[in-house]
């Protein structure tokens, strides 16, 4: 017995022996830096980034389209809703061409998406992106007649002023759909249906849960430069003033 502890106390002593001591490192307090208006600029920094700045300020303020009228996201219909989703529609249709994907049916956004408003006057490239600052992809989410019909659902639960391109859809105080139209027609169970969306909705965003029951397809286009484009395509913006969102089961207006 007397040998084992013997034993193990010489493999405690040189286990610890075996140890590398533990170096302590100098410790001293640093002088915190605040960023104020009280900091002195760096002047050669500054004269670098300067060119850039003007560059960058210059191609910000480009005009690149007017408008007489205010764009803004207000009520089921939008009129700036309902134009970046007619840009959205337009621009995965003319994707869909030029890559053998069947021409679009529809196109869905959603409201929260759109950041600001664009006021009357000159439209300036800086607008577009306090409008869409985020970096969405338009996709195309290929459905079947019969999962189309978890749109309209979609619609008739939320109420939700998402905007859409193509739709058309009314409820009843019943809480009953008494009108869904895609591209002006019902819905044919039997024909594949081709939606142009944001990868945010895609993938269930804002609880659009029904297009996972479709197939997505990457157009690569991010929505911002997609709406650049058009804005730019369209020196004098016509807002949209049809009707697409009609909630006559809604409680309260947004």
């Amino acid at each position: 017995m007397k040998n084992k502890i013997f034993g193990l106390g010489i493999a405690s002593l040189l286990l610890i022996g075996c140890k590398t001591p533990l170096n302590i490192a100098n410790i001293h307090t640093e002088k915190n830096i605040y960023i104020t208006s009280d900091l002195n600029e760096d002047k050669e920094m500054a004269a670098i980034i300067q060119p850039y700045k003007h560059e960058l300020e210059g191609k910000m303020n480009t005009k690149i389209s007017h408008t007489n009228t205010e764009l803004n996201k207000s009520g089921d219909n939008s009129n700036l809703g309902n134009l970046l989703a007619d840009y959205t529609f337009e621009g995965a249709d003319e994707w869909a061409k030029k890559n053998n994907v069947p021409p679009m049916d529809a196109a869905v956004i959603n409201i929260g998406g759109i950041r600001t408003i664009i006021p009357k006057g000159d439209i300036l490239t800086k607008q577009i992106y306090e409008v869409m600052p985020f970096e969405n992809e338009v996709v195309i989410i290929k459905m079947n007649g019969k999962d189309v019909e978890g749109l309209f659902d979609y619609y008739l639960k939320t109420q939700k002023n998402n905007p859409v391109s193509h739709l058309v859809i009314e409820t009843e105080e019943n809480n009953s759909i008494s009108k869904k139209l895609i591209n002006g027609k019902t819905i044919d169970y039997n024909k594949t249906y081709y939606i142009a969306t944001s990868d945010y909705l895609a993938l269930g965003g804002d609880n659009m849960f029904f297009f996972s029951k479709g197939e997505m397809i990457s157009t690569g286009i991010k929505m911002r430069d997609l709406f650049l484009d058009k804005f730019k395509q369209n020196p004098e913006v016509s807002s949209p003033d049809d009707v697409r969102l009609i909630f006559k089961n809604k409680k309260v207006q947004e």
